[in-house]
């Protein structure tokens, strides 16, 4: 793999341009420079569709690593799936330090993306796309106490951003303060503005329950998650859990059964199935 960069010769290439720029006489020599300057855009805006079209193709490779190398050790943070942002043109270049934060989340580098989205809000205090981003980024970085600030920053300028408010309840779920976490996810599903965000906020209350030992509270949230997003494969994980800890063993087992069938290749549809070959060899699962 050659470790040239091709823009050392693009530069090469634009210098001697102008440098002929430099020197030109008649109208003969302007034509032939205009033509050479034509050619170059040309050539370099190529090569710009061609990366363009090779960074989407790296997001598919991530995406593929992450679903090769996913973890089930716990609940999973809400998937980032958020749009692309617009962006606009700005004198300070702000947009273009968001647009580069959401691409690095997407591409799984959260540092990156902090510091990308932190350069922004040092040139836009205050704005609210490039603080949203941040959030999910020390979020994913598990960077729960500077998250939880920016979440909050947000949701006092836009107390409707029902996912904020849920990535809110997350991270109060894994600090263990439930009554926070209640509270936010319980708000999400009465604003019902953000079937994402509406979704995750049962699930997490399932969760939330699940810890707490409230097994029948528990059920009926992962039961409502299932109706909402059948492919939330997790919450059969979980619901399964919830009803053999509440003592109902045969039930537990039918709900790891169905999460297997429901999807065999998602690693929590394998979780399932591992789980249910435990119990059935006299084992238990696990209480986290």
């Amino acid at each position: 793999m050659t470790t040239e960069s091709p823009i050392r010769a693009l530069r090469a290439e634009y210098d001697a341009i102008a440098r002929k720029l430099g020197g030109v006489g008649g109208a003969a020599e302007r034509e032939a420079v205009k033509r050479e300057i034509i050619a170059y855009f040309k050539q370099v805006d190529a090569l710009i569709a061609d990366l363009g079209e090779l960074r989407e193709d790296i997001r598919k490779l991530v995406d593929r690593y992450k679903q090769v190398a996913a973890s089930t050790a716990e609940a999973s943070a809400p998937e980032f799936t958020g749009s692309r942002p617009a962006l606009h043109a700005d004198h300070i270049g702000a947009s273009t330090f968001i647009e580069k934060g959401w691409s690095l989340i997407s591409l799984g580098d959260y540092a990156g993306a902090i510091q990308s989205l932190q350069k922004a809000l040092q040139l836009a205090p205050g704005e609210t796309q490039g603080e949203s981003l941040l959030g999910w980024a020390q979020m994913l970085h598990e960077d729960y106490d500077e998250a939880l600030q920016t979440f909050q920053k947000v949701l006092m300028k836009e107390p409707a951003n029902s996912l904020a408010r849920i990535n809110v309840g997350y991270i109060c779920l894994k600090k263990r303060i439930f009554g926070e976490a209640i509270e936010h996810l319980s708000k999400a599903i009465r604003l019902d503005n953000d079937k994402k965000a509406t979704l995750y906020a049962h699930f997490y209350l399932g969760l939330v329950y699940l810890q707490r030992e409230m097994y029948e509270d528990a059920q009926t949230f992962f039961q409502k998650t299932l109706k909402l997003g059948p492919n939330l494969i997790e919450a059969y994980y979980e619901l399964g859990r919830a009803y053999w800890f509440g003592g109902e063993a045969a039930q537990a087992k039918q709900i790891w059964e169905q999460g297997f069938k429901a999807n065999k290749f998602n690693p929590w549809g394998k979780k399932c199935q591992d789980t249910l070959q435990l119990v059935l060899q006299g084992g238990e699962p696990p209480r986290t």
